[in-house]
């Protein structure tokens, strides 16, 4: 049977009123970089999981909760999955990718629209034989001036296997989103709500700060800096309407120390600052933030140091 594709013009979604009210988990899957966490966020309509232009952002299973009034969909973002496993890290990302393809009702395949790779056919290998129905979502079409080149393009991929549905979108523009929100809900099991309904994360506040920094240093570091760096809140403190934080950001050597702290000081200010103000935007509330660095050598193939940061799934 051949794959809907779901074009932009077919306009807005949103759900039938007075239809039976769904719920179940959605899982992101894909190589990295190709919008994974970007789609996520659109989708919940505020930042869930952070966002650069580095591959391998993501590290843990990020849920974000989209509620309308024909159900709940709870989305799994995933680490990006690669053919690199060099280190612990690399490894323990893509287990925790791979463990989102079970226990989900639906699984959303994303790729980048006129760019299929060796990854994107390593994914779609690793895909073979799961029992869940697998949606395909071509992101990225903003790029993309002409549509109706798509059009052979999206029949090819329809016909890679048998796809639940084909959507092309942009997750940067939110343009055709609420399409595959309406064919995902279309195809939830009926149930209620597995989170309350005021809630669109689905993790807490200390788990935030520690993305959001991470996302700073990665956004201000250049080079592989950023793949061997982590971050731990060690202090978290509600006084009023202030919130004091104290976090870690952990490096392999001392060299790294230097590179993240700056002359001066200059650069952890700099991330300081910005992470600073994203958690108040985010948290709705005012934050008294500090930062440190210190070393922890080889951190990032060391299974000790992984489970301590809650990066092995476990």
């Amino acid at each position: 049977m051949n794959a809907s594709v779901l074009f932009p013009t077919l306009g807005r979604g949103g759900g039938n009123q007075g239809a039976t009210v769904h719920s179940g988990i959605v899982s992101i899957v894909g190589r990295p970089n190709v919008g994974k966490s970007s789609l996520l966020n659109a989708l919940v309509g505020r930042k869930v999981s952070i966002v650069s232009h580095k591959p391998q952002t993501t590290r843990h299973r990020i849920q974000g909760v989209v509620n309308r009034e024909d159900g709940q969909i709870v989305f799994v973002d995933t680490p990006g999955l690669h053919h690199r496993e060099t280190r612990r890290l690399n490894r323990a990302m893509n287990e925790q990718a791979m463990a989102s393809f079970h226990d989900v009702d639906l699984l959303v395949f994303v790729i980048e629209a006129r760019r299929w790779s060796d990854e994107d056919q390593a994914v779609l290998r690793r895909l073979e034989g799961l029992d869940v129905p697998i949606g395909l979502v071509v992101n990225k079409i903003d790029r993309i001036e002409d549509k109706s080149a798509l059009l052979p393009e999206l029949q090819r991929l329809a016909g890679l296997r048998d796809f639940a549905f084909v959507v092309p979108l942009s997750a940067l523009k939110r343009n055709n989103t609420d399409a595959l929100l309406s064919e995902l809900f279309s195809r939830l099991p009926d149930g209620p709500p597995l989170y309350p309904e005021d809630q669109i994360v689905g993790y807490d506040d200390s788990f935030l700060v520690s993305e959001i920094v991470r996302e700073k240093l990665t956004r201000n570091l250049h080079q592989e800096l950023p793949y061997s760096l982590t971050v731990s809140v060690e202090h978290f403190e509600r006084e009023g309407k202030l919130d004091r934080i104290e976090a870690v950001i952990w490096v392999e050597r001392e060299g790294q120390k230097k590179i993240v702290i700056g002359e001066e000081g200059i650069t952890l200010k700099q991330v300081g600052t910005s992470a600073r103000r994203d958690l108040e935007r985010l948290m709705g509330r005012k934050v008294f933030l500090k930062l440190w660095c210190r070393v922890r050598e080889n951190w990032s193939d060391d299974l000790k140091a992984l489970k301590q940061f809650g990066l092995t799934g476990e």
